[in-house]
């Protein structure tokens, strides 16, 4: 692994590459390429890294094996180390098949609601438990904790990724995370400044408004922020919002008035300050590719996530350097930051400080036996299920059992990206051992499917997948959901529900369904979620399986 050069004998050019971080695919062939819009063929990956020399990338989509191989790959590209990050927020397993992959944040926040301390106590342990995954794949950035606070039941982009609705309990879990990940020479950070949790509006679509004065933002939003730059956190990612009592003309992430003088100046803020993705329509739809990027580092972006065209971005801002519209040593300030950063988690041979205690370790070198010794390990899968355990609700009839000919109806956003459903999953596996036919459903074919349900007419066991989902919203598959019920309870066939996801759709749902029909609620929507879910609903309902 190749050391950090002094930032002095960078060119410019070279400096501002540092700052920026670049979309790519975690598989290994340009063939897997899932979104050719944003992922770079490998020839265009290693021109940016090799030629360009761009700090960092970010990894979507393959296998935690794959996503090892890439990392590895990738820092081999490199002559300056990479940060090599991830939306990793509910872990590895979340975005990369075989390792484990935890409940999202709001299941915690539901435990502390009748035991804080246990809470901690979890929120620790899984962040202990992504850091030390991450690390085992070549990661060395993990993009978490989200510390927004979901005071907006119909927020479509956070959600279930926040830890709640209160400021205390967000800013206290977060905490927890934040020392478990810090055990293990990982880069946190924490998002969406300065908060996206009260908006209705998908940042990823359009760009969304937030009303409050800064005294709402600062009793609110901003409390679960202080306690995170308290902690140390190493980076805050920005949110693409408009906030006009801080700022009319600009989004947060534009914003000096917001990036530099609320989190730098108010809340003394010294480590990075991430952009959300450049490409999310919140700023790709009104500011231009290259514009974006120099408005950003003017507002005082240290990183700038997924520009739209890196390149185009790095020439920008070098000729707003060079024409004095951006002071050179505000370049130099950023990338003495991302020194700093990497040298925390990249190097081991340079002086200077590090507020971690992992100085001493050297980067990995990936092999098979550290994989299969590391990611998905008995401890970490335990403490997944404990969460599920403890954070499900179970409102069930002990005499139910289910009718012959019963369908298992299975309602999803789209059946073809479900990567938490196969035919061995059990939400479609035991049912059929219970001898239910299946049928699923996602949004595309809700309304047929209802129209021919009216004349088929069988009994339903319905199991509901839905959470927030960027770039597509809930909003439609909430409606779709609640046609679902209403049919069925017109046609007095509605035998049971399981809800994975959405704790707000369960309220919905709460004040529809009569008190004898059995409901299940989960916040995971994984293979463990949905055994949970079902042994629930069997052990409550006294269903004997048909072999």
């Amino acid at each position: 692994m190749p050391l950090l050069p002094p930032i002095d004998s960078l060119s410019l050019p070279q400096q501002v590459a540092q700052m920026v971080v670049v979309r790519a695919s975690g598989y290994l062939f340009d063939r897997q390429i899932q979104y050719p819009a944003w992922e770079p063929t490998a020839d265009t990956l290693k021109e940016w890294v090799i030629e360009w020399g761009v700090g960092g990338v970010i990894l979507l989509g393959g296998s935690a094996a794959e996503l090892a191989l890439r990392s590895q790959q990738l820092q081999d590209w490199a002559t300056i180390p990479l940060l090599v990050a991830a939306d990793v927020e509910e872990g590895v397993g979340q975005r990369f098949a075989g390792a484990t992959w935890f409940p999202p944040p709001m299941a915690l926040g539901a435990i502390a609601q009748t035991d804080r301390d246990h809470a901690c106590q979890l929120a620790t342990a899984m962040g202990r438990a992504i850091a030390q995954e991450a690390y085992a794949v070549g990661l060395n950035w993990v993009l978490a904790p989200v510390v927004d606070v979901n005071n907006n039941p119909q927020n479509p982009v956070i959600n279930v990724r926040a830890f709640g609705d209160q400021p205390e309990q967000v800013a206290t879990l977060a905490t927890s995370f934040l020392q478990g990940m810090q055990a293990h020479p990982i880069l946190a950070c924490a998002k969406h400044f300065p908060g996206h949790g009260d908006t209705a509006t998908d940042s990823h679509l359009s760009l969304p408004l937030i009303p409050h004065d800064r005294d709402r933002l600062h009793q609110l939003e901003w409390h679960p922020f202080r306690a995170m730059v308290a902690a140390g956190v190493d980076a805050v990612m920005s949110a693409h919002l408009l906030i006009p009592s801080l700022d009319r003309l600009y989004p947060a992430t534009l914003s000096p008035r917001i990036l530099e003088g609320e989190l730098r100046q108010q809340m003394g803020f010294d480590g990075l300050i991430v952009t959300d993705a450049l490409v999310m329509g919140a700023i790709a739809n009104g500011y231009g590719a290259n514009e974006a990027p120099v408005l950003a580092v003017e507002a005082g972006a240290d990183i700038l996530l997924m520009p739209l065209d890196p390149v185009g971005a790095i020439q920008a801002v070098v000729e707003a350097v060079e024409t004095g519209r951006i002071e050179r040593d505000r370049i130099h300030a950023s990338v003495e930051r991302i020194w700093r950063a990497k040298h925390n988690v990249v190097t081991t041979s340079l002086s200077g400080d590090s507020s971690h205690a992992w100085e001493t370790l050297p980067m990995p070198r990936i092999d098979a036996k550290s994989l299969t010794t590391q990611l998905a390990q008995p401890d970490a899968l335990e403490l997944g299920a404990s969460i599920l355990q403890a954070s499900m609700q179970v409102h069930a009839v002990p005499s139910f059992e289910l009718p012959e000919g019963t369908q298992n109806l299975l309602i999803v956003d789209d059946a073809l990206s479900c990567d938490f459903l196969t035919h061995q999953s059990p939400a479609i596996a035991l049912p059929r051992k219970w001898g239910c036919t299946l049928q699923i459903c996602d949004a595309t074919s809700s309304i047929e499917a209802i129209a021919q349900s009216t004349n088929i007419r069988p009994p339903t066991l319905l199991q509901l997948f839905i959470r927030g989902n960027p770039f597509r919203g809930s909003a439609g598959l909430n409606q779709m959901a609640q046609r679902w019920v209403e049919q069925l309870l017109r046609d007095n066939r509605l035998q049971a529900v399981l809800i994975y996801g959405s704790p707000y759709l369960l309220q919905e749902f709460q004040l529809k369904l009569p008190p004898q029909i059995p409901c299940v609620f989960t916040y995971g929507q994984t293979d463990v979620a949905q055994a949970l879910a079902l042994q629930a609903i069997y052990r409550e309902c006294q269903m004997s399986p048909v072999e």
